[in-house]
């Protein structure tokens, strides 16, 4: 099970968003109410992060990933 953080969609102006996590599978449609109190919500896409990192002992001109050392 994958853990997706949802917002509620306001429905009026001003109105502050709340923000909570529900667990699903990656194979399971995003909801659009809320499971509990049937208000509208929408689920959150988050960025991740990758770093990649040169290997110091690595001759290699390129960007560090890869078999040729550029993706």
């Amino acid at each position: 099970m994958t853990t997706y953080i949802y917002e509620t969609v306001n429905t009026k102006p001003g109105e502050k968003r709340q923000y909570f996590e529900i667990q699903q599978s990656m194979a399971d449609q995003p909801l659009t109410k809320h499971p509990e109190t049937g208000e509208p919500i929408r689920r959150v896409i988050l960025g991740g992060l990758g770093v990649l990192k040169k290997d110091a002992g690595s001759s290699s001109s390129g960007c560090g990933c890869g078999p040729s050392g550029c993706c």
